[in-house]
């Protein structure tokens, strides 16, 4: 197997060079099936300098399984294993073709759940590549707060265990955070092909809420104003008027076509009482309409179906138009200002660009609808969308809150941590793949 495999690839690698940054499918697609595979093709590929792309799901939208130099794609689907269940401690480890919805499946009757909701049904090891995020990031964190261990195949083969290899504490200062240098790093460094993740408890209770608002700054405001009272909310979703005229034509709702806010608290019965009530006073005060309640399970879950949809709700409003996702995050005390002058940028520019985020952490998105047959389109959108990056820098905040640099923010990057960041980050990567063999394009 081992000199199939080498012939194969070694067969391919001088058309990849010679198409260097093309946008193209890999030149071979390989479906390794643990983690001693792995290793031996990268290997191989190591040997023979051929581009590595890992693949988990592909629901990233910053281009990141796009193979730009050719290469061997290492779809890792057949790696689908939960390998370690620990109840008592609160961890779980998993090979990367689990995803988010068949792990929370599979502790369904264990009394935990994986909490990180980034709405696509996506590896867990390609969360962690990407540092996901999600709708429940407010309460429960990100991947890189949720990421206890990593198992890592380096561009040479090597197998690098991030925290040590089985371990799963709570805390740690020992030495370098070397788990913390992988998450977030979207395949440029080594291929995940274990994460051990920490669990949550199931709630006690849950109540999801929608209530609308008369203008956006009003909404905001309110999400602002929420956290500050201190109320533990663990999803707070906001969504235009655009974003709501289209959930309710794609989803057959019938909410008003308004700012809207999609919250959801969890609790013991006792505390979300007092949840809610302290939530109700902020949204009166800031003119929001009585709240709409779920609370039942089938009409939670109709409720976020709804709001995961957005992306083909958006899309509803111009068919056989094409989408493109941006999204920033900033200080939560800056979100009505940016909010608000985006949708000032999206009337001024005529562009269609329903807003949809997570706004109890500051994190938002533009889905932009464009025909991309369009070139006068094309080009309005692609300066909407520097603004928009820039904007946000310029308030202290980030050029990307989950979907990462991939291809599209590379320059953004320089702008955001400066040319020592990405200086440093170019060694980091030079150290550990010399060869940038591991997703090359990608990032730096």
């Amino acid at each position: 197997m081992p000199g199939v495999l080498a012939v194969i690839v070694s067969g391919f690698f001088f058309r990849a060079a010679a198409v260097a940054w093309d946008c193209l499918p890999p030149d071979a697609v390989v479906w390794p099936q643990n983690v001693e595979q792995v290793s031996m093709l990268a290997k191989i590929c190591h040997c023979s300098n051929t581009p590595i792309i890992p693949f988990g799901t592909g629901t990233g939208l910053e281009g990141g399984v796009s193979a730009v130099r050719g290469g061997v794609c290492f779809n890792l689907t057949r790696m689908d294993q939960v390998l370690d269940l620990n109840t008592e401690d609160f961890y779980v480890t998993v090979e990367p073709g689990v995803t988010r919805k068949s792990l929370n499946s599979y502790l369904r009757d264990s009394g935990l759940w994986f909490p990180v909701d980034p709405g696509a049904d996506a590896s867990l090891c390609g969360m962690a590549a990407t540092s996901a995020s999600g709708t429940n990031a407010v309460l429960y964190g990100t991947m890189k707060e949720n990421v206890v261990n990593l198992e890592v195949v380096l561009p040479d083969g090597n197998v690098l265990h991030t925290a040590g290899q089985d371990r799963r504490f709570r805390k740690s200062a020992a030495g370098y955070n070397l788990t913390g240098l992988f998450v977030g790093s979207e395949g440029t460094l080594g291929i995940i092909t274990k994460t051990t993740l920490r669990l949550s408890g199931i709630p006690e209770a849950i109540v999801s809420a929608v209530c609308a608002f008369p203008s956006v700054q009003a909404a905001v405001d309110s999400t602002v104003q929420i956290r500050q009272c201190g109320v533990p909310i663990a999803r707070i979703e906001f969504l235009d008027d655009v974003m709501m005229h289209a959930c309710n034509s794609f989803s057959n709702l019938s909410y008003a076509v308004l700012p809207t806010l999609f919250l959801e608290f969890h609790g013991t019965e006792k505390g979300l009482e007092e949840q809610l009530k302290q939530t109700e006073e902020v949204i009166q005060l800031n003119g929001g309409s009585e709240f709409t309640y779920a609370k039942d399970q089938e009409t939670r879950s109709k409720l976020w179906t709804a709001r995961h949809n957005a992306w083909y709700a958006a899309l509803g409003l111009r068919p056989g138009c094409k989408g493109y996702s941006t999204d920033v995050c900033v200080p939560i005390s800056k979100l009505p200002e940016i909010v608000v002058e985006t949708k000032k940028d999206l009337m001024e520019s005529q562009l269609t660009g329903p807003i949809v985020g997570h706004v109890g952490d500051g994190n938002f998105h533009c889905i932009m609808v464009l025909n991309p047959d369009d070139p006068d389109e094309v080009h309005r959108v692609k300066l909407f969308t520097d603004r928009l990056a820039r904007r946000a820098l310029a308030m202290n905040g980030t050029c990307t809150g989950e979907h990462g640099i991939g291809l599209g923010k590379r320059k953004l990057l320089v702008e955001e941590v400066g040319e020592i960041g990405v200086e440093i980050m170019r060694r980091l990567k030079s150290t550990l793949d010399p060869k940038n063999i591991m997703n090359p394009g990608k990032v730096l």
